[in-house]
């Protein structure tokens, strides 16, 4: 799905990224159309390979170009050309800010005016409501008191909006709920720690949200870095959930309140999970997974599991601890 939030900048040529890095420059300096994760990257874009958790995108990737450090040199297939660098999400960052210089932003969208109401016939709008440029809702929607819809934000048919809610880099499906004060679309807590400072990551991808979905109150929910954050058809977040950047949600999951999901974790079709747990980045949870309030899932978790604790352990084998102790 094409991005309409952040424009890519033309032209980026190998030398200026070696440059960029401060590496020497080469003699062949041909574009470079854009930096992509292992999974989407396409044969003339830039990509990077830093955990071995990925493994298995780094053997699919159509990429012919890649940055990663000396300690991956073994698993890297011959037919892609290797930039070796120290620190491989900083130089991922760097890179990602020469194509989307603007992405380090996330100042408010200052071109929001009132809504035009014959622009949107059959829209219900509560008091205070701002919308961007080229804003698409569908029909049948309401749209609460004080909400800001940022621009190029596309929201389905027959959806609620709540007040107080703030909308930016997403795309919304039909008949979706979003509940009072629910921010959507803003950057991830992306950075890395220096010696003098820490350095932000730029963030340019989006929120998706599928069909039938509900937000509760106060959820936050990030854009994602390179690829986009996902909420699955028919999923249901409670208050209070926090979503981070990169995170895959799959379909009629039920998430109760409390609830946090750190960066790229990706949860499957139909999971539950219980109040004030806490899922681990780069982390993947199967179909049909129930989780049991205040755990904490620090690894895989295979479909049809029930767990929980901390770390998150299969039921029987907790409640069979927790009895032993009392």
């Amino acid at each position: 799905m094409q991005n309409p939030f952040f424009i890519k900048k033309n032209n980026v040529k190998i030398n200026e990224i070696l440059t960029n890095l401060n590496l020497s420059k080469q003699k062949k300096n041909y574009v470079i159309k854009d930096i992509k994760d292992l999974d989407s990257a396409n044969i003339n874009d830039i990509t990077f390979f830093h955990s071995i958790k990925y493994l298995d995108s780094l053997k699919k990737t159509k990429c012919k170009l890649l940055i990663t450090n000396k300690k991956f040199a073994l698993f890297i297939p011959k037919k892609i050309n290797v930039i070796y660098v120290q620190n491989i999400l900083l130089s991922v960052s760097k890179i990602t800010a020469l194509f989307y210089p603007e992405a380090l932003s996330d100042n408010f969208d200052s071109g929001v005016r009132d809504p035009n109401k014959k622009k949107y016939p059959g829209i219900k709008f509560g008091k205070n409501v701002l919308l961007g440029k080229n804003v698409r809702i569908g029909k049948k929607c309401s749209i609460g008191h004080n909400t800001i819809i940022e621009k190029n934000v596309k929201i389905g048919e027959n959806c609620n909006i709540g007040s107080n809610v703030i909308i930016k880099n997403t795309i919304i499906g039909k008949n979706t709920n979003i509940l009072d004060g629910a921010i959507l679309g803003k950057k991830g807590f992306g950075f890395f720690p220096e010696k003098l400072k820490n350095i932000r990551y730029p963030h340019v991808g989006m929120v998706i949200v599928g069909n039938n979905v509900e937000i509760g109150c106060n959820n936050t929910i990030d854009r994602g870095s390179l690829t986009n954050t996902i909420i699955g058809d028919g999923t249901f977040l409670d208050n209070q959930v926090h979503i981070a950047h990169n995170v895959k949600i799959g379909k009629n999951c039920i998430i109760t309140g409390q609830v946090g999901f750190a960066g790229s974790s990706t949860i499957g079709d139909r999971v539950m999970i219980g109040g004030q747990s806490g899922i681990s980045g780069h982390i993947t949870i199967g179909d049909n997974v129930q989780i049991g309030g205040g755990s904490g899932v620090i690894k895989n978790i295979s479909s049809n599991s029930k767990v929980m604790g901390y770390p998150a352990k299969n039921i029987r084998n907790f409640l069979k601890e927790n009895k032993l102790n009392d």
